[in-house]
């Protein structure tokens, strides 16, 4: 009987040491609930913070970026007035280096339709300026890639989205003008008739167009860059505080990160972002703090800048249609749905192979200092030669 006893006794020992750290582990639901709402006062001051400086991070980089344009289109318009465009060639390298210059592809592609309507260039040179302006208007994304090089971040990472944005727009840019330029020569598109009695204005415009309007009337316009230059430095000091670091990437969004990151969501994101802004400077500018922080990784703003690409030509479209009618408005048109095709045949058929060659030069331009000046000579260079070429 007594191994029976010793039994019992073992088994309520057990028993008694498996049900202690029980009833211990289940704390009072009062005090879950108390630590609760001492920490929510924190968590919800520590998320209106990061709001607020988002919203104001965000403002000033538009206002940032306004001012650079206004101070870039200075001397962007004494290059007009001297270069001479007389061939397709030619004005495609007009459009690219102008986009350069003006750190915007819009005013660019604004100057070609207004060139179109008053005779001085014909409709294929038109095209091939406005393609021009879309080749060029990336350099704004390497340009504050750079200015966020200054402020302590790594080069590559700051610079890559630049380059990404450049080697992008080019694949699928180049081969839309071609398509674009053979269906305009061969007359196999007809005008499309539309009207429209105003341009487009996004929010930021309202907002923004009133503050720059004063800072113009204030300071010289040679002044416009450096001051464009320093706002650009306060706005990415405001947007590092409400940007988490997240060295993990899409980590940040959980399982949702798995949906948001496809490339087709991506590249409707980038699409949607760009109308609503209706300024492919700012969209995808926006990328390069995001990138650094490790939001949004370089494989996943692959599809967005192809996005952002083609919604950008929505104010172009209303503009021409101002200011050249209908002839101008389809140029604009065939030249977009160009750029829809292409970009939606890459992301249908194509798009593994087409992002492991795109990032692959990438990271062979940005990790290396002589490529990349290599790089930054080669897109300068270009454009310069088909000035001077006459087809």
């Amino acid at each position: 009987m007594e191994p029976s006893s010793d039994k019992q006794s073992t088994s309520s020992a057990i028993t008694a040491v498996v049900e202690v750290p029980t009833d211990e582990a289940r704390p009072p639901v009062g005090t879950v609930h108390d630590t609760t709402s001492v920490r929510s006062p924190r968590t919800w001051w520590a998320i209106s913070r990061r709001c607020g400086f988002a919203l104001f991070g965000l403002l000033t980089f538009v206002l940032a970026l306004e001012l650079l344009k206004r101070g870039a289109a200075g001397y962007g318009r004494i290059v007009v007035n001297w270069l001479d465009v007389s061939t397709p060639a030619s004005a495609l390298g007009f459009g690219w280096l102008l986009a350069f210059l003006f750190l915007s592809g819009s005013p660019v592609a604004a100057i070609a339709v207004s060139f179109f309507a008053s005779g001085t260039i014909d409709g294929l040179q038109t095209f091939a300026m406005i393609t021009g302006s879309r080749l060029g208007a990336s350099f704004i994304v390497l340009f504050v890639g750079f200015i966020y090089h200054l402020r302590g971040h790594r080069r590559a990472a700051s610079v890559s989205i630049g380059v990404l944005s450049l080697l992008t727009t080019a694949a699928i840019y180049l081969p839309a003008f071609g398509l674009g330029y053979w269906l305009l020569d061969a007359h196999l598109v007809g005008i499309v008739t539309a009207s429209a009695d105003s341009p487009l204005y996004s929010l930021f415009d309202l907002v923004i167009d009133p503050i720059v309007a004063i800072v113009v009337s204030i300071l010289p316009e040679w002044s416009l860059l450096v001051v464009g230059a320093l706002v650009l430095l306060g706005a990415f000091s405001l947007l590092d505080r409400a940007i988490p670091e997240v060295p993990g990437g899409q980590e940040i969004f959980g399982k949702a990160g798995q949906l948001l990151y496809r490339p087709w969501v991506m590249f409707l994101f980038g699409a949607g972002i760009t109308s609503f802004t209706l300024s492919v400077s700012v969209s995808l500018s926006m990328l390069v703090p995001l990138t650094v922080r490790g939001i949004i990784r370089r494989e996943n703003a692959l599809p967005y800048i192809m996005g952002a690409n083609i919604t950008t030509f929505i104010d172009t479209l209303v503009a021409a249609l101002i200011v050249g009618g209908s002839a101008a408005f389809t140029i604009v048109l065939v030249e977009m749905l160009s750029v829809t095709f292409f970009s939606l045949l890459v992301l249908l058929f194509f798009y593994r192979w087409f992002a492991r060659v795109i990032l692959r030069l990438e990271t062979t331009i940005v990790h290396s200092l002589p490529r990349l000046a290599g790089f930054l000579g080669i897109m300068v260079i270009v454009p310069l030669v088909l000035l001077f070429v006459k087809w």
